[in-house]
């Protein structure tokens, strides 16, 4: 059955620093790795000589402008992600302020399922739930996905319904109903055998994939957007979607507009992805350290937990970026949920059905709407409970097994329904101080020597940025030495190749005077105030976007910043972090 939809997204605009450096090796990531959908792929259907993409930056109707100003077209505003989706002809470049994602055809993973012979999930019992319940009364789940059907289990269910695809009402590829059912299914057609998780919860169907399970980037930032608009009026997302995005979460639009949600207070729950068991398979946007990702276990055809064990299909941290995931793992193998009679899902597979009414499949997806469905559950009995306090409680309230612990790729261990709901109404989250919090107090404490070095840096003195920088703290010496991002190998190998071919070939005064003036990055990035209070302080960002332990090795960044002769080499810096090195480094971008 499914793990999800492929894709990746764009956010709001990030302090200046975040989008200078962060585009820069967006820009690396997409070159080196990535190669935009071809006119004649994408569901959008760009014309002959038009590429869609979604641009954006500090405001949707500055992106708009922006696009209008190099004769592009609008498709469709998406203020979530401060920017718009848009045509742009090909060849025609933005200003590097504009962070442009190009359109990428996205479809719905299919894992394996399996045959109807065999053990059924225990869902219900092994997250220790009665067999029968009202859970989840009084929260509203959306539900972004291929579509809910109109089956007898989730009569009245169904809220509200936007389809943002133009494919018409229900589910023609099979996907989302079974996520609904998992959820909030009412159980009736078996007796409340096969219940849901959350059957007093309502659902909105958020279509965001054709009858194929096809989507786009562009058409999942539109469902996004509509719940973005009617937030209030939901409380829960469940994505069970999976991308090898390139682009850093940072940037990414997909985990950005999922993370402006996240901070207006809609618990968001996405899968780790179902390319286990290797490490470092945890696939966009699980790999998001503020989103709730769930990885999958095996419950073995029991309720009892000893014998519960990881999915091997499921995605196993750490991320790229080096973060922790996925957060906890929840029963997705061998799991019984709704059919959606004559879709894609359900032809295809007659050996997984069980009865008229029902489906047996396994994958990441599945772990994500259970989780999904707890959430409500939790909500239900702890209404005030915010994203961050819930995703402490569900991580701090985790069994553990021998065959889930950390190493076996469980994060905190196994979802535990009863623990949740007995911890939620007297819960208070207290997060312990992650390597990002100290880093932000590492560079606080410094404030004053970072000013005196970006000053040194302003006034294009290099023997006193050399001292500025040699008064830093050891920590925050190695702060920066982690801090030249966190890119693959082949990234970062373009990244070094791209500065040494761009920045070195022009290395006069005249190209010295240039790099010295690079105001974007010293003095609204390094030390600034206006940088210092947002960046640091908000809860946009943090320091994760610097946690790199990868510019170590051989290729450049942390030598050079780490190096005692530090003035010959801290050139890079600042033509990395330039508009003029921003600049030059979009035009790596493949036109299509």
């Amino acid at each position: 059955m499914g793990l999800g939809l492929t894709s990746a997204r764009v956010g709001k605009a990030p302090p200046r620093l975040r989008r200078t450096v962060l585009a820069a090796t967006a820009a690396a990531a997409i070159a080196v790795t990535a190669a935009p959908a071809s006119a004649g792929t994408s569901p959008s259907g760009a014309a002959p000589g038009w590429q869609d993409v979604v641009v954006t930056g500090s405001s949707a109707d500055g992106a708009a402008q922006a696009v209008s100003a190099v004769g592009g077209r609008i498709l469709a505003s998406l203020p979530l992600v401060h920017g718009v989706a848009a045509q742009l002809p090909r060849g025609a470049a933005l200003d590097p302020q504009w962070l442009v994602a190009p359109q990428r055809e996205l479809r719905v993973a299919a894992a394996t399922v399996p045959a109807g012979a065999g053990s059924s999930s225990t869902v219900r019992k092994t997250l220790g739930l009665p067999e029968n319940g009202d859970e989840g009364r009084g929260i509203t789940v959306a539900v972004v996905d291929t579509g809910v059907a109109d089956v007898p289990d989730l009569a009245g269910k169904v809220s509200d319904r936007v389809d943002v695809t133009g494919t018409g009402r229900g589910d023609g590829f099979g996907h989302g109903t079974f996520m609904a059912g998992l959820i909030a299914g009412s159980g009736a057609a078996s007796g409340g055998a096969y219940q849901g998780v959350a059957p007093g919860a309502k659902l909105v169907d958020v279509k965001v994939a054709d009858a194929q399970g096809r989507t786009d980037l562009i058409t999942v930032l539109r469902g996004l957007q509509w719940v973005s608009e009617h937030a209030r009026d939901v409380q829960v997302l469940n994505l069970s979607l999976s991308s090898g995005s390139p682009l850093p979460y940072q940037i990414d639009p997909l985990t950005q507009a999922l993370e402006s949600l996240w901070h207006r207070g809609v618990t968001v729950v996405v899968p780790s992805g179902n390319d286990g068991p290797g490490a470092g398979t945890v696939t966009s946007p699980g790999n998001d350290p503020v989103l709730l990702t769930a990885g999958g276990l095996d419950e073995s055809g029991t309720a009892g937990r000893g014998d519960d064990t990881v999915g091997t299909w499921s995605g196993r941290g750490p991320t790229w970026q080096g973060d922790a995931k996925p957060d906890l793992v929840a029963p997705g193998g061998h799991v019984v949920s709704l059919r959606s009679p004559g879709s894609v899902v359900d032809t295809s597979n007659p050996q997984a059905r069980i009865g008229s009414d029902y489906f047996r499949g396994s994958g990441t997806s599945m772990a994500t709407a259970v989780t999904a469905g707890i959430v409500a559950d939790a909500l239900a009995v702890a209404p005030k409970l915010r994203p961050d306090s819930v995703k402490s409680l569900f991580t701090g309230t985790a069994y553990t097994a021998a065959g889930l612990t950390r190493a076996a790729g469980a994060g905190a261990g196994g979802l535990d329904a009863a623990r949740v709901l007995a911890a939620a109404p007297d819960w208070r989250s207290k997060p312990s101080q992650s390597q990002s919090d100290k880093d932000n107090q590492v560079v606080g404490r410094d404030a004053k020597r970072w000013a005196a070095f970006e000053k040194a840096v302003l006034d294009g003195d290099g023997v006193a940025a050399e001292a500025a920088w040699k008064a830093l703290s050891p920590a925050s010496r190695d702060w920066a030495a982690r801090a030249w991002a966190q890119l693959d190998p082949a990234a970062r190998a373009w990244a070094a190749r791209a500065w040494a071919a761009r920045a070195w070939a022009g290395a006069g005064d005249e190209w010295a005077a240039r790099a010295w003036a690079a105001r974007a990055w010293a003095a609204r990035a390094w030390a600034s105030d206006d940088w210092a209070a947002r960046a640091w302080a908000s809860d946009d960002w943090a320091a994760r976007a610097w946690a790199a332990r990868a510019w170590a090795d051989v290729d450049w960044a942390a030598r050079a910043w780490a190096s005692e002769d530090w003035a010959a080499r801290a050139w890079a810096a600042r033509a990395w972090a330039s508009d003029i090195w921003g600049a030059r480094a979009w035009a790596w971008l493949p036109e299509a």
